[in-house]
């Protein structure tokens, strides 16, 4: 599955590096725009829901919203 996510707390190269890290720890192939602050996902949802990735995110201190 593919999904477009807005990291709106994702200001700097750290914060995309640190979300991209987090994302990559899950299995979650992730292509990160800090330009425009969002996140496109691609994951199997036989392995990780959306809500998992959402709250791994705000695990780590990013709200994440579709």
């Amino acid at each position: 599955m593919e999904k477009r996510l807005k990291v709106e707390d994702m200001t700097c190269g750290g914060c995309a590096r640190k979300v991209k890290g987090t994302l990559d720890e899950l299995g979650v192939h992730a292509d990160v725009q800090l330009a425009d602050r969002t996140v496109t996902i691609q994951f199997d949802e036989q392995k990780i829901s959306l809500e998992q990735i959402k709250d791994s995110l705000e695990d780590i201190g990013y709200e994440a919203t579709e």
